[in-house]
């Protein structure tokens, strides 16, 4: 028998918003350096805001955001020069506000049995990961979740999307690569409507190299789909990989004119310093951001809350950093 006494404590499990500033470290750190080495001049002045200007536009955060911030500093009396922790103390508060209506988790409709997602967005950018990790919350809701393996192009996502239903007990309806997507989705939809499930994710592919064959791929998911239920899919989800930074925008262009995008996931926020582009899609597109992604774990997508990325990327402290 093990003695009490002696066993090892294990490790506290960090707060969210601790996992989070750490993920934006990258990010808030070079904001940060570079907005020191514009203020050692001291002199809030018009050549002095201009560099802050360009400094928060090569950080990704927008042309729109930064002219904004540099219009509240130049209101604002620092009369006496700009410190780095009242800049940022600006820089969240203006974030935050930019955040806030775009923070809404993706909600279920209450009259869908089942709620079906579309999930769209380029390969690579963690797409089938993400709804590996959205059925497992799902799944941890009290939900009975249903996985659509049709991105039919690629085995690995196929064989991904099986583990991912395994580990939140989720059925998966997949077939042979090549087979037709819209046909997986159609078969997906008809079999969740008779087991009762509550949500059903469907991932696509994301090939952007002939625009128009994507187009009528997702077109004819969604019209087989609208075939025994016309107002599925309920939610089209764009997943996003941060990393990819102004490119990003360009994403969110074209699969709002292919897809229709209803709501979007930020994911591999961990490690890149281009966390900014966040609030630069906030800004232009005003869609709701549904969850970011900090991580590999299962649990590291999480619902997005607005003043804790507005704090963690302008590396300002909250209340709530250390809380579990």
């Amino acid at each position: 028998m093990t003695d009490n006494k002696t066993k090892s404590s294990p490790e506290p499990k960090q707060g969210w918003f601790t996992q989070l500033r750490q993920s934006l470290s990258r990010t808030s750190s070079t904001l940060s350096d570079n907005v020191a080495s514009v203020l050692i001049k001291h002199k809030l002045n018009e050549e002095t805001l201009d560099e802050l200007e360009e400094v928060l536009i090569k950080a990704d955060l927008g042309v729109a955001m930064a002219g904004r911030i540099r219009e509240t500093l130049a209101m604002s009396r620092f009369d006496k020069g700009l410190t780095t922790e009242a800049l940022g103390d600006v820089l969240a508060a203006e974030i935050a506000q930019v955040l806030r209506p775009v923070a809404k988790p993706l909600a279920l409709a209450p009259d869908a049995k089942p709620h079906v997602v579309l999930v769209v967005g380029v390969n690579g950018t963690g797409k089938t990961t993400t709804i590996g990790k959205l059925s497992h919350l799902f799944a941890r809701q009290g939900h009975r979740v249903m996985l659509a393996a049709a991105d039919t192009f690629r085995a690995a996502a196929i064989d991904q999307l099986k583990v991912w239903g395994e580990c939140a007990g989720a059925e998966v309806i997949a077939k042979d690569v090549g087979s037709d997507p819209a046909g997986v989705a159609f078969e997906a939809l008809e079999r969740a409507r008779e087991t009762g499930t509550d949500v059903l994710l469907i991932d696509t592919a994301g090939r952007l190299q002939n625009k128009s064959d994507l187009m009528g791929e997702l077109a004819k998911i969604v019209r087989v789909l609208k075939k025994l239920d016309d107002s599925a899919p309920h939610s089209v989800m764009l997943v996003l990989d941060a990393t990819t930074g102004q490119n990003a925008l360009n994403q969110v262009q074209i699969f709002q004119e292919i897809a229709g995008v209803t709501g979007l996931v930020v994911t591999k926020l961990d490690g890149t310093a281009r966390g900014g582009i966040l609030v630069a899609i906030a800004e232009r597109f005003k869609l709701p951001i549904h969850a970011i992604g900090i991580g590999e774990g299962i649990d590291d997508l999480k619902p997005f809350d607005a003043d804790d990325f507005a704090a963690a990327l302008a590396g300002v402290t909250r209340e709530n950093e250390a809380a579990a």
